[in-house]
């Protein structure tokens, strides 16, 4: 039977985060588990007795989980190791709002616990491939967990584009951008532009342009079979494709960017079956003050009704049973 392994990557600018690793790594080598880190985190981290792995999808080969401690941005990091793996990411939050976390710094303890007696559930996130073309060539592909954002490279102009959904043209937007987004990555970037939250277990893609100059700039939600694609018109200042906030490749004028479904999802480790409308309450601080909720029948319900009382009801019509005529 191979050694359990569990790849623990690190956002080492954060002391707390160093520190939490510090931990981590402790309690999954006194279990038993063999740890592995990333070349560009080790010396920070300082631990004795770990596997220092190379930052390619090669630290999350047969690694049973990947403990991500930083916030959404280490996350996604993690994600450019681990998609091609499988390996599922357990996020535990030490940054802001955390909505692809877990686990929150408080539970560090209990988390660290539940990934030694492997309790825990794992789930995935639809992500998108995002491919670039100029006259046809393919200039780049890329793919994102969250959103592939198509934005204007010179702030002193507006970026022209026409949006396609499904082989044909829907509108043309003066615009700062085009976000195209997951359900995972409705509370991201696409929620800033003013595009609508949607569930996870939502299977969409979300289109939102950004600040666009046009009377039709609603945000979309289109099938998760559909093809979407952002055409730079000729003679519009430069733009830059990112996606994740991490991957990046410059537009120039006339290229079309296409966006579809992913082939291959991003996983998630579930310590909690939280529903996920509490974890938008929890993280944008949500009033629900006066919320009853539903109306729960009585513990003991009234005794049915004798025989006797139902035959003394009148029926309908307010007439009395039986042959009254005189």
């Amino acid at each position: 039977m191979s050694k359990r392994s569990v790849l623990v990557v690190t956002h080492t600018g954060r002391p707390e985060a160093v520190r939490s690793a510090q931990l981590v790594i402790e309690r999954l080598s006194e279990a038993g588990i063999c740890v592995r880190v990333l070349d560009g985190e080790a010396a920070a981290i300082g631990a004795a007795g770990v596997d220092v792995m190379p930052s390619s999808a090669a630290a999350a080969e047969d690694a049973e989980v990947v403990m991500v401690l930083g916030g959404d941005g280490t996350l996604l990091r993690a994600a450019d190791l681990t998609r091609s793996a499988g390996t599922p990411l357990l996020g535990v939050n030490l940054g802001h709002v955390g909505f692809l976390a877990e686990a929150e710094r408080d539970d560090l303890a209990a988390t660290v616990d539940r990934v030694v007696t492997r309790r825990y559930d794992v789930e995935e996130r639809m992500t998108v491939d995002v491919t670039a073309r100029l006259n046809g060539a393919v200039m780049g592909t890329t793919w994102a967990l969250n959103e592939a954002s198509i934005e204007k490279a010179e702030r002193e102009r507006m970026l022209e584009v026409v949006a396609e959904i499904d082989g044909r043209p829907l509108s043309n937007w003066g615009c700062d951008g085009v976000v195209c987004a997951t359900p995972t990555g409705s509370t991201a970037y696409a929620f800033s532009a003013g595009g609508p939250v949607v569930w996870p277990e939502v299977e969409a893609m979300l289109v939102v342009p950004i600040s666009a100059h046009s009377l039709f700039a609603r945000p979309l939600v289109v099938s998760p079979r559909s093809l979407v694609a952002v055409e730079v018109l000729p003679g519009t200042p430069r733009a830059v494709l990112w996606c994740d906030g991490r991957r990046t490749l410059d537009l120039q004028p006339g290229v079309r960017v296409e966006v579809r479904r992913g082939a291959e999802p991003v996983r998630l480790a579930r310590l909690h079956l939280t529903p996920f409308t509490d974890r938008l309450v929890t993280k944008f601080g949500l009033p629900v003050t006066g919320w009853r909720g539903r109306v729960r029948q009585p513990a003991f319900p009234s005794p049915p009704l004798e025989d006797s009382q139902v035959a003394d009801r009148p029926p309908i019509g307010g007439e009395a049973s039986g042959d009254q005529r005189g």
